[in-house]
């Protein structure tokens, strides 16, 4: 059986789609996926090479692994569901860190490019935090929006948006957001967002 990698994931990170065309082909289609994981490579610590983490994910049993730049972004195939803690759990037996993985679906970071609350906003100085899961409706109620202009943010689903006119080196927003949501949250710019999607397509 011929095994193809497209882009139709559905259903959240674990679903599988038939067509019928490519059934009469005999194609089973391979969900494809991007780990991104929090705070990794920063100032010197936390090291984790590239190349080792490839052959971790290779070694669960993935396929066309790649990564992008050193942040810990990882884009591959699998046959079977993977769950953010299948990886956490292998990165902290092989590299003896604890690292929190978030996953994404090429579908839905194609709506996180889509969905962008600051269509008018430099793109060099716009960001999104990936979190674990959706936090609380009532502590994204409470945060105070006023309180880091002109520094911006919205959140949207399991993601949040930051627009930071001054760069990311001179706001305070990111850490006040990570406390207050509590729930894991990796922060990629927008350049990178759009070069996973890209990679993710195939």
């Amino acid at each position: 059986m011929k095994i193809s990698r497209r882009n139709v994931i559905f259903g959240g990170a674990a679903g599988l789609r038939y067509e019928p065309t490519d059934l009469a082909k005999g194609e089973l289609l391979v969900p494809i996926y991007v780990a991104l994981l929090r705070g990794v490579n920063v100032g010197g610590a936390r090291k984790l090479p590239m190349a080792e983490l490839r052959a971790l994910v290779e070694s669960l049993g993935c396929t066309r692994v790649s990564t992008y730049i050193q942040s810990g972004n990882v884009v591959f195939s699998a046959g079977k569901p993977v769950a953010p803690a299948t990886l956490e759990v292998a990165i902290a037996d092989r590299f003896g860190l604890d690292v929190a993985v978030m996953l994404r679906t090429p579908a839905q970071l194609e709506h996180v490019l889509e969905a962008n609350p600051f269509p008018d906003a430099d793109r060099s100085r716009l960001h999104v935090g990936f979190m674990a899961k959706r936090p609380n409706t009532a502590t994204v109620a409470g945060l105070e929006a006023d309180r880091f202009v002109p520094d911006e943010f919205a959140v949207e689903g399991a993601e949040v948006y930051l627009h930071l006119p001054a760069g990311m080196g001179r706001t305070k927003l990111p850490d006040y957001l990570v406390r207050r949501l509590a729930v894991p949250v990796t922060v990629r710019n927008w350049n990178t967002v759009g070069k996973l999607a890209e990679l993710a397509r195939g």
